[in-house]
């Protein structure tokens, strides 16, 4: 995530709005949720991998 340090505030919120007009304001707390259950739906796969390392 080397990437976002080299943002500015300038590019965030150029960010923001273009996520604004692709979505609506309606949508974002439905994309929103989403994005926050691949988030957990990943790190939840990445323990299950650990911890099946660790037994092998």
């Amino acid at each position: 995530m080397g990437f976002i340090q080299n943002l500015g505030p300038l590019q965030l919120v150029l960010i923001v709005v273009v996520i604004l007009v692709l979505f609506g304001v309606g949508k974002l707390p439905q994309v929103g949720k989403g994005v926050g259950q691949a988030i957990n739906e990943f790190k939840t796969a990445i323990n299950r991998s650990e911890k099946k390392d660790d037994k092998d």
